[in-house]
């Protein structure tokens, strides 16, 4: 396996795999009106432009040349320069449990290090199996969180950290 860096010309790939990979994984957790909603609000070309433009870096996990999953991740903020959020995690579904989704953390984990950070923050939906990977990563829970996202629908997320 190895990494990709995501420039402007690999977004439609980021895009595949969050339309192949977000109607199952969230199925049971959200309504298909929220998840479409979601991806055309997080996915679109517009708001990758604008993410990657805000210094969010995009990386594709690749096996055999094929992207199989993604995260992305960038600076809290310049108010809080030690803290690095964990933005997007995903992974093929048939491929969970498979380490991909390690390998993608660990990735993130050791360049945000490498750029100065000494903890990784992330929301997470409440609901979501992914809060126990977080946990055995290490991941806490730091508080609770319902943001408004807009068009009725809210996030109701655990905010985790790390610390790295």
């Amino acid at each position: 396996m190895q990494i990709k860096k995501v420039s402007v010309t690999d977004i439609s790939t980021v895009q595949n795999l969050a339309e192949t990979i977000w109607p199952e994984v969230y199925a049971s957790i959200i309504s298909a009106e929220q998840i479409r909603y979601m991806l055309d609000l997080m996915y679109s070309n517009e708001s990758l432009l604008q993410q990657l433009e805000k210094g969010h870096q995009f990386i594709l996990a690749m096996q055999d040349d094929i992207a199989i999953g993604f995260a992305a991740f960038s600076k809290k903020s310049e108010i809080e320069p030690f803290i690095f959020r964990l933005h997007k995690l995903y992974v093929l579904p048939h491929l969970h449990r498979k380490g991909t989704g390690s390998f993608l953390l660990d990735y993130v984990q050791t360049a945000s290090k490498n750029l100065g950070a000494n903890t990784l923050e992330l929301n997470v939906n409440k609901n979501n199996p992914a809060v126990n990977f977080y946990k055995k990563k290490g991941f806490s829970v730091q508080r609770e969180e319902v943001l408004d996202i807009g068009n009725g629908y809210v996030m109701d997320d655990y905010i985790m950290i790390l610390p790295i």
